[in-house]
Formats: C-alpha cells, sequence, structure tokens
C-alpha cells in the first residue's frame, strides 16, 4: 500500500503531462568576459570559452522560468585595455554560476512547434557565483584572495576584511530562439551581471604599504600588492570601490522540450493547452 502510494506520488510529480509539455532542457555553450576596475569599458575584450546547461519551465507562450548553471573564465590585463597600463595588474578568475530567471517573450512560442517560427526575449533573475582570481607571477598562478594583497586580514589594516569568494549577481539580457524541428528549438542569447562585490578583480581601495603586506603574507603577497611603474603607491587610489565588477555570458544554446511518458504510471493523460497547440 505504501510503495503503491509513493508509486502515484512519483508519477504526479514527474511524469505529469503538464510538466513535460511544458519544461526543456539543453547545453549552452559560448563565451564569458569581465568589466571592472582592470577594464571598465571595453565589452568583449578578453573573451574566454564557457558552456553550461539551461532548464526552462515555460508557464505560457509569453512566461517561462529557467534556471541556469554555467562555467566560465573571465580576465583582466590593464596593458591590453589600456585603462591604466603603468599600474600593471591582471589576473584570471573561473565563474561557476547557479542562476534563476524570468523570461519574457516578445511573440507567442511553444519550442518544437511549427506554427511559431521565432521571437525574441528578455530576461532578468538572482545568481550566485563563486570566483578565484589569480596572478600570473614568475611563472606560476597565485590564488590572490589568501594574500590580502591590499592589506585584508592584516593587523596592519584592521578594517579591511577577506572578502568572499561566493557571493550574488543581477543577471539580465536578451536574445532569440527559434524552432528547427518537432520538439527542439536553439537560440542565442547576451546577458550581463552586475556583482554584488568589487573584488573580481582583486582590486578595490586603496594601495596597501607592500613592506606590511610582506611581513604577514610573505614575499610573493608583497611582489603582487604593488606592480605599478614606478613603485611604492602606498595610500594612492589603486581601485574604484564604488562601483561594483560585472561580467558576461553570451552564447548559444539548444532547448529540448521534454516527454517523461505518464502514461506508462497512470495511463494516458488529457491533453493540456500546449499539447493541444502543438498539432
Amino acid at each position: 500500500m505504501i510503495k503503491k502510494f509513493f508509486q502515484i506520488l512519483f508519477c504526479v510529480f514527474f511524469f505529469n503531462n503538464a510538466f513535460s509539455q511544458r519544461a526543456e532542457f539543453g547545453p549552452f555553450v559560448g563565451g564569458s568576459y569581465y568589466i571592472g576596475d582592470l577594464n571598465p569599458k571595453k565589452h568583449f575584450l578578453l573573451t574566454k570559452p564557457a558552456a553550461g546547461a539551461i532548464y526552462r519551465y515555460n508557464f505560457n507562450p509569453r512566461f517561462a522560468f529557467k534556471g541556469n548553471v554555467y562555467f566560465g573564465e573571465i580576465a583582466g590585463d590593464d596593458k591590453k585595455s589600456g585603462y591604466r597600463p603603468e599600474r600593471n595588474l591582471s589576473f584570471k578568475s573561473g565563474i561557476t554560476e547557479f542562476s534563476t530567471q524570468i523570461e519574457f517573450n516578445f511573440f507567442p512560442f511553444i519550442t518544437g512547434n511549427k506554427n511559431y517560427i521565432a521571437t525574441f526575449y528578455v530576461f532578468g533573475g538572482l545568481s550566485m557565483f563563486r570566483f578565484n582570481p589569480k596572478a600570473s607571477f614568475n611563472g606560476q598562478w597565485y590564488p590572490l584572495q589568501p594574500l590580502g594583497t591590499e592589506g585584508q586580514g592584516s593587523s596592519a589594516y584592521p578594517e579591511r576584511k577577506p572578502y568572499s569568494l561566493l557571493t550574488f549577481s543581477t543577471p539580465f539580457g536578451a536574445g532569440i530562439k527559434f524552432n528547427v524541428m518537432k520538439g527542439i528549438a536553439m537560440g542565442v542569447e547576451y546577458g550581463l551581471r552586475r556583482t554584488f562585490t568589487d573584488y573580481l578583480d582583486d582590486v578595490s581601495t586603496t594601495y596597501a604599504n607592500p613592506v606590511a603586506v610582506g611581513a604577514e603574507n610573505g614575499p610573493v603577497a608583497k611582489a603582487l600588492s604593488d606592480r605599478s611603474e614606478p613603485l611604492n603607491q602606498t595610500g594612492i587610489q589603486r581601485g574604484n570601490s564604488k562601483n561594483k565588477d560585472w561580467y558576461s555570458f553570451v552564447g548559444a544554446f539548444v532547448s529540448i522540450r521534454l516527454k517523461l511518458g505518464r502514461e506508462r504510471c497512470l495511463g494516458k493523460p488529457k491533453r493540456n493547452f500546449f499539447e493541444y497547440q502543438s498539432k
């Protein structure tokens, strides 16, 4: 009896016909880049490969919920952006993002239905992501957050706390999707993320005294805290703490409508709106 109850419960939630007609899943491939203290203006500069997966649940032909998991890399370099080449800072960081979004289609759209050719759409939501900025020194890459390059966590700068490598961002953007065959759509999407941190690049406030940094965190921390030409910039503005950093994902996706076969559990279901529209 208990076994039968859980079987029915499982079928209702996971093999529900409305769910199977409205849910989609597919891969994403593209690129990622960064806007911040080391590159305040040049979009797509130092774009790196990115990939991931999307899940979409369509409330109706206009609105949808979307969940993403994306993996990418961002990078910045003063000399390549040309913004402050004398500062001589550079970094790279992996990005792992989990995002929830709401999409709005400008035209009614049902994935895999030949009666709906294409639509532009916009989206917005909330993301949680992890990053870990690193810099190259003498041919080796060093994680920057533990080094406290701006004096974070040191006795000389007790007001400067280490920044978290796990934080949030607000994604928003636009795209276009179009049907290619029954049950399958493709699309391209461009999205920006305004983060809640100014440390994607490990740069935010003023130069700390490199002697104090090195005394507590070692010679590598001392060297990476001030790479300017000339040196000895203690107290001079290293970054702009008033502006948070940004990153972006741009690319293409394939979206496959899920059909989970509820008939095997509960018999042939009634048609819902999406099924009628797909005929």
